[in-house]
């Protein structure tokens, strides 16, 4: 990289108004580019966006800049603003590293054109890969039962718990011509749990 990176910002509000107002952001991001003497080639902004939204047009557009190489640095106020979860936050790193564009946070306190930034980013990838491997090792030890398929390795059934069916009284209260809403709110089941009952 040269020595004056090119950047480009990148800010998110969640809502609209004078209450969510980007430019705080900005600001401090540009007079932190400014004191590092970056040139700011570029500044993207998704108003009234949430950050849990798969797609978002300023952040697209700016990862489509750096894919570019159009910038060498990519920079964000907080992590929170940027990233949606973080496997994305893992993911959009580890392309920025291929592509050799560095990604600073500066509430964070995250600057991978650092080394101790670049280490922080080890740490943060390792993070991630240890909460996918629990999740995995989780879900298999809840479901691995080959004996008895629909239910757990301690026994309890997968799925939505099963409501008791008094199938008895549903069969003695349709004999005698009751309504099957009638007979639905007397046991407290759905019409369809009723006609299944009887059905069977």
């Amino acid at each position: 990289m040269t020595e004056r990176l090119r950047i480009a910002l990148y800010a998110r509000v969640s809502t609209s108004g004078k209450l969510q107002d980007p430019e705080m952001q900005l600001r401090e991001l540009r007079e932190y580019a400014t004191r590092r003497g970056w040139e700011i080639v570029a500044e993207f902004v998704d108003r009234g966006v949430s950050g849990t939204k798969e797609r978002r047009p300023q952040l697209d557009a700016m990862m489509a800049m750096a894919k570019r190489r159009a910038v060498d640095a990519v920079m964000v106020w907080k992590l929170d603003r940027f990233a949606r979860s973080l496997k994305h936050l893992v993911n959009a790193l580890a392309d920025f590293d291929a592509l050799g564009v560095a990604f600073i946070s500066l509430r964070d306190n995250l600057d991978l054109t650092t080394p101790s930034g670049r280490l922080m980013f080890q740490i943060i990838g390792a993070m991630a890969e240890f909460e996918r491997s629990l999740i995995v090792e989780r879900v298999r030890a809840g479901l691995h039962n080959p004996d008895r398929p629909g239910f757990s390795s301690k026994g309890n059934r997968l799925g939505r718990p099963r409501v008791g069916v008094p199938r008895a009284k549903i069969e003695r209260l349709n004999r005698e011509g009751v309504s099957l809403r009638e007979i639905a709110r007397q046991v407290r089941v759905s019409k369809t749990t009723i006609l299944r009952a009887l059905a069977a």
